[in-house]
């Protein structure tokens, strides 16, 4: 995982340390001792660092110095934070098995979940991953969890699935809750609807999460057409209102936000080998990576196209295998909290619901993230089909 390994010497510190660049790595410090615990990190600075643990200590400091301790010295090259902290990651998984989460205070990404495998679905926020052949589906990932439940809420005033979280034993004698009262429920709790009836709505919230809102638009669009042709102009004001009320909430939700079965794309970001960018796969909320992208053909691959170049890069990369949830829900919050970030260094092209990638405007990010320039604009991503944008 790390490249490159050097013998440390303390005779030979100065010598050995103008040997390491001075540039983003992630690195790890070994003793004599193999079983001993290494002492790994990352840095913007390498050969900074290791002066401040390596180099001889000055009086009275009380920064750590590990000079008598460390005898090997390896390290891997990054080009971005977020590789550096992928590759920390993957490192701290390896050695600290136990302690490993802790250390990278990893918070793992607020979803909604769906639950189809109870009787009467309903929907709820967690942080959590179920069993990956379980029956429910989730949503995200979102940058908070208020964010996720006010998206949830408002969502689920244009439907009349149910909102409490009691497993059902629907009862006739039972009162209801408001939500039934106000009619924005079908009450399943008193079968106030038949269970096909309720089966068929909680289709249309599926269908909802899975477009990110597309179904429901194309829903009331026919609906206020129709009654605008059959002459009922009320009800046609009625849907137009609905219609304006609910692009709103789906105009701030996050491109990132889509089923999880369904997340994947390709993260761009600076690559530490020059003239090249670096790689990443998003596949089902898993990361794989990093691989290096030449900006500049070969002599074999002069007759390709840059489409197709990046297709054979992307293609020579193994996809992350599909592991615990545990590994997922980890992958998910390294993801959140690159995107999420107000000023994130490099950029991610979202697949459609066909796996298929954006290759023009990977093309362009590709350039702008190798000229070390701004992302575009959301107000000119091209629009996509299927899965939440």
């Amino acid at each position: 995982m790390l490249a490159e390994r050097l013998e440390f010497v303390p005779q030979r510190d100065l010598e050995i340390l103008a040997s390491i660049p001075a540039a983003s790595a992630v690195f790890s410090l070994h003793g004599a001792d193999e079983h001993a615990e290494p002492y790994i990190s990352k840095t913007a600075n390498l050969r900074r660092r290791l002066h401040r643990l390596l180099g001889i200590p000055t009086e009275q400091s009380k920064r750590l110095n590990l000079r008598d301790h460390v005898r090997w010295i390896e390290y891997v090259p990054t080009g971005s934070d977020f590789e550096s902290g992928f590759v920390l990651y993957k490192l701290l998984r390896t050695y600290f098995p136990r302690t490993y989460a802790a250390r990278l205070r990893l918070r793992f990404a607020p979803l909604v979940k769906l639950h189809l495998e109870n009787e009467y679905p309903r929907a709820s926020i967690t942080t959590r991953l179920g069993r990956l052949n379980a029956r429910s589906y989730y949503y995200g990932p979102f940058p908070s969890r208020p964010a996720a439940e006010k998206f949830a809420n408002d969502s689920l005033d244009f439907f009349k699935m149910r909102r409490c979280v009691e497993d059902l034993k629907p009862d006739p004698k039972f009162p209801g809750c408001i939500y039934s009262e106000m009619k924005m429920c079908l009450a399943p709790c008193f079968k106030g609807c038949s269970d096909e009836e309720y089966k068929h709505e909680v289709e249309r919230v599926q269908a909802y999460f899975d477009t990110g809102g597309a179904s429901l638009v194309r829903e009331i669009a026919t609906q206020r057409d129709q009654a605008s042709s059959d002459l009922h102009f009320e009800d046609a004001a009625t849907l137009h209102a609905r219609l304006e009320k609910l692009k709103p909430l789906l105009a701030q939700l996050p491109e990132a936000v889509r089923c999880i079965d369904q997340l994947a794309g390709v993260i761009v970001q600076p690559s530490a080998v020059l003239g090249s960018v670096a790689f990443f796969c998003v596949n089902a909320g898993r990361i794989s990576g990093p691989i290096n992208f030449s900006i500049q053909s070969s002599e074999h691959t002069k007759s390709q196209s840059m489409e197709s170049r990046i297709e054979q890069s992307l293609a020579s990369l193994p996809s992350a295998e599909k592991k615990a949830a545990l590994e997922t829900m980890e992958h998910l919050a390294i993801l959140k909290r690159w995107y999420y970030r107000g000023t994130r260094v490099g950029e991610i092209f979202f697949a459609d619901a066909k796996g298929t990638l954006p290759m023009r405007r990977l093309v362009r990010g590709i350039s702008r993230v190798f000229r070390g320039e701004k992302p575009e604009s959301s107000s000119t991503l091209e629009p996509q089909s299927g899965g939440i944008h």
